[in-house]
């Protein structure tokens, strides 16, 4: 939402999705390409699998970006402008490093404990770049959508259109910006069709524009209308999935961070292998979900834990490590045998 400006809007939508999509599901592919073809929607950049990879393999990461913005090129004809990492996850070198790479915007957290007397209801500049801007979400009123919907215990129930409207347009006139964001699965998954949550969604812009002075823009709207109002310092990383905002929910515990020290200590080996099917597996074992799945419950204030499919982080991590232990497994048979096949090879022949 801004101040001023046209009913617009953005999609983050990762390259497994895309690649779903066209499998299995083209006719819901259709309908993306459908709203990007009016111009008021704009897709944002991220890694192609979801992953964590800018903390633990630079290369790799930069890699799944560009995997992306090509996907993303080939699809919808569009050149991603402002960067979102998975899950939000957000420091300053992630910032840096996308100013270095020429996006003009980047999104994060508004993290209360930075942000101080500040609110995430502004634009800023994240420390130690030159031109990029940052848009932070405004987790209170996404939250209000993305989990407390339909919570009868919450004083905000029931969340209307009409009422969710008014706590917009009755922040203070100097506000320039309100970002909303939140999962897909917000809208029938985690709040069902029952909750009306539909019903919510379809109501709520022309209850926002009834002021006249809002209006919906996406974030390159946002970040060419706005100078920066002040500087976002984040040396620790956060993400918008962690409760306390003092850690990060993908790599709070030892099984997470054994986890993931696992899987991109397997990169060398990958790459040697020099083979595209198994590099798919390994960029696809990356996922931040298989990570989110092994966090404890202490991290968690949003109720979603009936959706993960293991009963216990300790068994995620189990499942999780039996398969990358297979696959390491597999990559090293690939090399015994190559490894095998060169030595039965004569150095020389002569005829």
């Amino acid at each position: 939402l801004n101040l001023g400006g046209a009913h617009h809007s953005s999609l983050s939508i990762t390259g497994t999705v895309l690649e779903q999509l066209e499998k299995w599901s083209p006719e819901s592919l259709e309908s993306f390409k459908r709203l990007t073809e009016t111009g008021r929607v704009e897709i944002v950049a991220e890694t192609y699998h979801h992953s964590l990879a800018f903390f633990y393999s630079r290369s790799e990461f930069e890699m799944q970006v560009d995997m992306h913005k090509r996907k993303v090129q080939e699809l919808f004809g569009q050149t991603p402008q402002v960067f979102r990492n998975t899950e939000l996850a957000y420091n300053n070198d992630l910032a840096y490093w996308a100013d270095q790479a020429g996006y003009k915007g980047i999104l994060a957290e508004g993290w209360d404990k930075v942000l101080g007397w500040r609110n995430p209801n502004f634009v800023y500049r994240p420390s130690y770049t030159q031109q990029i801007k940052l848009l932070m979400k405004n987790y209170k009123l996404s939250d209000d959508i993305a989990f407390r919907f339909g919570d009868e215990q919450w004083d905000g129930h029931p969340l209307t259109a009409a009422r969710f409207a008014e706590w917009i347009v009755g922040h203070p006139h100097d506000t320039e910006v309100i970002n909303l964001f939140m999962d897909y699965e917000t809208f029938g998954i985690h709040k069902k069709k029952e909750s009306g949550i539909f019903d919510f969604l379809i109501a709520l812009p022309a209850n926002i524009l009834s002021d006249t002075s809002f209006s919906f823009d996406t974030p390159s709207e946002l970040i060419k209308a706005h100078p920066p109002t002040d500087t976002y310092n984040i040396e620790n990383t956060i993400s918008w999935e962690d409760s306390s905002k003092d850690d990060c929910v993908w790599s709070e515990n030892v099984m997470q961070n054994n986890a993931l020290k696992k899987i991109y200590a397997l990169e060398n080996i990958v790459l040697k292998n020099n083979d595209e099917h198994t590099k798919d597996i390994w960029g696809r074992l990356q996922s931040a979900d298989y990570f989110y799945y092994m966090a404890g419950e202490s991290n968690r204030e949003n109720g979603f834990q009936n959706f993960k499919p293991f009963e216990t982080p300790k068994e995620a991590f189990k499942y999780y490590m039996n398969i990358v232990t297979a696959f390491e497994i597999s990559l090293i048979a690939k090399e015994l045998k190559k490894s095998r096949r060169h030595q039965l090879m004569p150095d020389a022949i002569f005829y």
